[in-house]
């Protein structure tokens, strides 16, 4: 038998160098697509937000903490990249970190880089979650990464000038912890201000209408205690979840105005005079709709119009009753402005304005259609954008995206767009901190336009409005100027012959209005829809589950409306492009196993998006129809997010051109 040497047969020896060719090209992939150490710990992070049950505001500062402080690790080992903490002074406080200090190149390596981060993004985390509800729960799922990565949690020397990379982060964690307790977001005492008082007393979800609500445009508490005693344990959530339902009746950080902001600057501010007290706004959007037709009848009239379109769109929630529509980037999104005029882009009938996509513009082709039941669509974006929860919240929906986007096997690393290709962690890096740096902005802008304004929700104005009677007819014993306008078919009186009436008598001569049917219609969550009908408007119900019902907070402007344009406006700018990777992101809500406190969707429905701005789009009506605000929240929190967003990508690239 004759054996060939591979080196004697120059066919095998280009054979052999191919293959060689092909290993190393394999080996060198697998190493650039390993998850970065950021990577990691932003991913940890999340987990640990869905297990806490912490406020948005927090979560967007905790994410911001956690990416800048990474930022700023990874930045010390670059000769062109500005700190942003390290050595700095930031409103009320300075760090006393050595500028001059440096580690030759020669002795600067990637594993301690990482060793910095690494440190820096755990020492935060830990000290983040440690008091809160689920420290025990968020700990372990910290500690089990940091350990997985090799590192020594027992080692906690912040002597920087040591030269190890595990010092640097402890140091610049102890450096974050120390500028936090001086940014106003009153983290030592758990975010806990009690100073801002609701004017309106507590409403008790077991009651009917709202007759007695004494301010009629400001916010007003929730409390769902005795009808979730009524209706029994919701069986999707556990132990720890049950602890926050019993919740109080006070507004969630109204502190957060006057937390440091990351690009937002005195320029972005005014005051807003309430109740004799001035208030912090960045971006003011000007005051929403009012309740008050002695002064203003138009604004009166806006204000129905708002809050009853929340109330209509919910009769289209009934998969048993609903036609198919298409729902691919053909024809849904491309909205490239924010509404400028509220009757012009929602319509009663449920729908709003989209151009769609002529092509794909990765592909060159036509979207594919998309056909959907109506009804199961909106149920589905309803709670897949609800971030409530259990969930991410509303900054870590933005992350996960982020994550997405960077993992699409089309995407390149490329800053804007343009120049080189960014490693893994470098991409991950400054895109974190662009990202967490809006985030936190959207938040301290959303909730000082929250305060100051102290706006009411769907649920109180509309209970509110149906326990007056109706405003069409004079005539009628039941006429009230702040009552509901009647409209047929949708918004009627109760009469004699009326099943309503035969239900209970006392129900003659109210309003009924026809929606959403609500939780007292669901007994089996894994089978029962509740569907639409004509109930008691006074009875309305958000399309959201029974335990947590409205946000502990007021409703203008929308976080949500928010943080997504700030998250789609960042995205766009660090990707240099304003379509997803392949032109099309996707999710899948899975039959009959989706939805959680109804049965639903009826089949697959697949969501889908071309651009962030779609996404972020979508997320914004998704509100509308889980009855959590009205237009006027939502157009008004685009337009400041769109701000914020772009405030951020211009301060973020400051830093990295030294």
């Amino acid at each position: 038998m004759i054996t060939l040497r591979l080196e004697s047969n120059p066919f095998y020896l280009l054979k052999a160098k191919f293959l060689f060719l092909l290993f190393f090209i394999a080996i060198s992939n697998t190493f650039a697509n390993q998850p970065s150490v950021a990577r990691s710990f932003i991913e940890t992070s999340l987990q640990m937000v869905k297990v806490s049950g912490i406020a948005p505001t927090v979560i967007s500062r905790n994410l911001f903490f956690t990416s800048a402080a990474m930022y700023d690790a990874w930045a010390f080992y670059q000769e062109d990249h500005r700190p942003f903490l390290l050595g700095q002074s930031l409103k009320n406080y300075t760090n006393d970190f050595d500028l001059s200090y440096k580690i030759p190149d020669s002795l600067i390596t990637e594993a301690m880089i990482n060793e910095a981060i690494s440190y820096a993004a755990y020492r935060i985390l830990v000290q983040k979650h440690i008091e809160i509800s689920g420290k025990r729960r968020s700990i372990d799922i910290i500690d089990s990464t940091f350990t997985a990565l090799g590192y020594d949690i027992g080692y906690t020397s912040t002597n920087y000038k040591n030269g190890r990379g595990a010092a640097l982060g402890n140091y610049i964690a102890e450096s974050y912890i120390a500028y936090g307790a001086t940014d106003g977001s009153f983290e030592e005492a758990d975010y806990e201000d009690f100073s801002f008082q609701p004017v309106n007393g507590s409403y008790n979800l077991n009651s009917s209408g709202n007759k007695n609500l004494e301010f009629k445009n400001r916010w007003q508490p929730i409390m769902p205690n005795d009808y979730i005693k009524k209706k029994g344990v919701d069986s999707t959530l556990s132990v720890w979840n049950l602890r926050i339902a019993d919740v109080e009746d006070a507004f969630l950080t109204p502190q957060w105005a006057n937390v440091t902001p990351f690009a937002l600057t005195s320029a972005d501010t005014s005051y807003v005079l309430k109740d004799g007290e001035k208030h912090l706004v960045y971006f003011d959007p000007g005051k929403p709709p009012q309740l008050d037709f002695e002064k203003d009848s138009i604004s009166s009239e806006e204000y129905k119009w708002n809050f009853l379109l929340v109330a209509l769109w919910s009769s289209l929630l009934d998969p048993n009753n609903s036609k198919m529509m298409d729902i691919s980037p053909a024809v849904r999104g491309n909205v490239l402005e924010v509404p400028n005029s509220l009757k012009d882009y929602y319509h009663i009938e449920g729908s709003s304005a989209n151009k769609g996509h002529s092509i794909n513009p990765a592909t060159n082709l036509p979207y594919k259609k998309n056909l959907v039941n109506e009804a199961d669509y909106r149920r589905v974006i309803a709670e897949f954008w609800v971030d409530g929860i259990n969930t991410y919240g509303p900054p870590g929906h933005w992350f996960s995206m982020l994550n997405e986007v960077s993992d699409h096997p089309e995407f390149e690393k490329k800053w804007e767009g343009k120049g080189a290709v960014l490693s893994p962690l470098e991409w991950d890096i400054k895109s974190y901190f662009a990202l967490g740096g809006a985030l936190h902005d959207a938040a301290i802008a959303s909730w000082g336009v929250k305060v100051a304004y102290d706006y009411i929700r769907p649920i109180s104005a509309i209970r509110y409005m149906a326990s007056q009677g109706q405003c069409t007819d004079k005539s009628l014993a039941n006429y009230h100027p702040d009552g509901m306008p009647l409209m047929k078919g949708k918004i009627e009186v109760i009469s004699v012959e009326d099943s309503l009436a035969k239900v209970d008598a006392r129900n003659i001569g109210k309003i009924k209005i026809y929606a959403w049917r609500g939780p007292d219609y669901i007994e089996d969550l894994k089978n029962d829809i509740a569907g639409v009908g004509w109930i008691l408007a006074e009875n309305w119900w958000p399309y959201q589950r029974y335990s947590f019902v409205t946000p502990p907070f007021s409703g203008y402007v929308s976080g949500h409306s928010c943080f997504s344009f700030a998250g789609a406006t960042v995205l766009e700018k660090i990707t240099g492009n304003i379509y997803f990777p392949g032109g099309i992101a996707e999710f899948t809500a899975k039959k009959n196993e989706f939805l959680l406190f109804e049965n639903g969707p009826s089949e697959d429905v697949t969501l889908q998006w071309a651009t962030y701005r779609d996404a972020a789009t979508e997320t914004c009506l998704s509100r509308i129809w889980g009855g959590i605000h009205p237009p006027c929240d939502d157009m008004m929190g685009r337009v400041v997010g769109e701000k914020v967003g772009n405030k951020a990508f211009e301060k973020v690239n400051e830093y990295f051109k030294n």
